[in-house]
């Protein structure tokens, strides 16, 4: 398989080097300094194009790649709330495709279905309520992360007395920036920026008695960078709006 990096920073080089162990070929690499490369030859020869990059530059990417008649698998979070729509109408109207997850690794796939779950069986049990944090590096810019909003939308899935997640509180440098006050029916997220942290989400159900505590932390980028490059094998013989659902079909 033929694939394009858009995006060559820790992630990008991650699954550069994922795909060729994998015996795929890299045809074209854009960064930030040559995006008139998506213009080429060398480009409009991807069978995949895999965008990592950031909010404000994702929805342009996943067009330009369009326009060139190149399928995308974009990992970038932060974009879709504003452009989700105009995704899901071009794949459906004009024979577009696009992967796209907040989170492609497998562990957190696997959480998610046991967040769901778990969610599920919580719902007989009003003593409990629930929370949620996200930890990640500080280079990342959109909060909260695109996964908790993912697994907090699980939870208000099958969790009748919360309706709706709230951005509750920024921890940065150590200081608790207080966001919003949560409303007993709305689903807290604090967020949290240190160091190089690749991931932790952490979903808690506490009661007078007890608590229960589920936790998912990644250990480096490589579960996320075969979850990508996995996902672009899918969506080389796939058409459509893609997630992982349809990648891990225990996720349905």
């Amino acid at each position: 398989m033929k694939i394009a990096l858009i995006g060559y920073g820790k992630m990008g080089k991650q699954i550069e080097q994922i795909a060729l162990s994998r015996g795929h070929e890299i045809v074209s690499i854009i960064d930030i300094n040559n995006t008139e490369d998506f213009d080429s030859d060398a480009f409009r020869s991807a069978d995949v194009a895999i965008e990592f990059t950031s909010p404000t530059t994702a929805y342009a990417n996943c067009k330009k790649a369009f326009e060139q008649g190149v399928k995308v698998v974009s990992g970038s979070t932060g974009w879709m709330a504003q452009h989700g729509e105009e995704m899901q109408r071009l794949c459906a109207e004009q024979g577009k495709t696009l992967f796209w997850s907040s989170n492609f690794s497998l562990g957190v796939s696997i959480f998610t279905a046991v967040n769901r779950f778990l969610a599920h069986v919580m719902n007989q049990f009003d003593g409990y309520d629930v929370s949620m944090s996200e930890t990640h590096h500080v280079h990342k810019l959109d909060h909260p992360s695109g996964t908790a909003i993912t697994l907090a939308e699980g939870i208000l899935a099958e969790l009748d007395r919360k309706d709706a997640w709230v951005d509750a509180a920024l921890v940065e440098n150590g200081e608790m920036h207080q966001l919003a006050q949560p409303k007993p029916n709305e689903l807290p997220i604090i967020s949290e920026r240190r160091g190089e942290v690749p991931g932790i989400h952490m979903v808690r159900y506490e009661s007078d008695a007890d608590s229960i505590t589920i936790v998912h932390d990644a250990k480096n980028r490589s579960g996320f960078a075969l979850g990508a490059v996995l996902a672009a094998e899918y969506t080389a013989t796939h058409q459509g709006f893609l997630k992982m659902s349809d990648l891990f079909t225990f996720l349905k």
